[in-house]
């Protein structure tokens, strides 16, 4: 089997992490560039990604997120917010960073900046919402991929009150809202679930060829 599947295979969303065994600084940052170099529509990212690794920080946020002890036993919370302010000034300096970084002229980039403000700047609030929260599920899914691989363990996480999580680490300033959390770390041997056979649909009834 490749060894990128068997990887896959082994990763589960870890419940009981050991606390005492960390990820290092250095496996971070490669986990933290496989999430910048993720996809998303037009390569506007509107999301940012929170990196929680203060004790304190962790332990104030915990009963937001019902009491889970992945919030405080893993080496790293994650929390991915996508950004409420998709607007011309937004796309303005996304512009100016694709000429920056191509070292090509603005004036290049007016076609995908005419696109952009014909499709996502015309979208309600609701539906841009809708569509900037959906982008940075990509970037989570990215996360999960690289750290199976690099057999670090994850636990996605819905479970927890976006509200009071925006609400203790000031997200609104930012025109952030938090969607999802990934808690980082490794898994404890008191965890049941990590030996256990993953269970997903068959490829018969998951895929339809045509």
């Amino acid at each position: 089997m490749n060894n990128y599947i068997e990887n896959l295979h082994w990763r589960y969303a870890t419940k009981q992490f050991n606390s005492e065994k960390k990820v290092t600084e250095k496996d971070l940052e490669v986990l933290l560039e496989a999430i910048r170099l993720s996809a998303s529509s037009y390569g506007l990212q509107p999301y940012e990604v929170i990196v929680v690794s203060d004790p304190a920080v962790k332990a104030k946020l915990k009963p937001a997120a019902f009491g889970q002890p992945q919030i405080t036993d893993s080496s790293y919370l994650l929390v991915f917010a996508y950004n409420t302010n998709v607007d011309e000034d937004y796309l303005d300096a996304f512009i100016k960073n694709n000429s920056d970084t191509r070292n090509q002229p603005i004036e290049d980039f007016e076609g995908l900046k005419d696109m952009i403000k014909n499709t996502v700047l015309t979208f309600s609030d609701e539906t841009k919402e809708v569509w900037a929260s959906r982008q940075t599920y990509l970037a989570l899914g990215n996360l999960l991929s690289v750290a199976a691989d690099m057999k670090i363990d994850v636990c996605p996480m819905e479970g927890f009150n976006p509200a009071e999580f925006d609400e203790i680490l000031d997200l609104s300033s930012k025109h952030l809202k938090s969607v999802a959390l990934a808690t980082i770390g490794y898994r404890s041997e008191e965890d049941g679930l990590a030996n256990a056979k993953k269970v997903r649909k068959s490829k018969e009834e998951l895929f339809t060829r045509i």
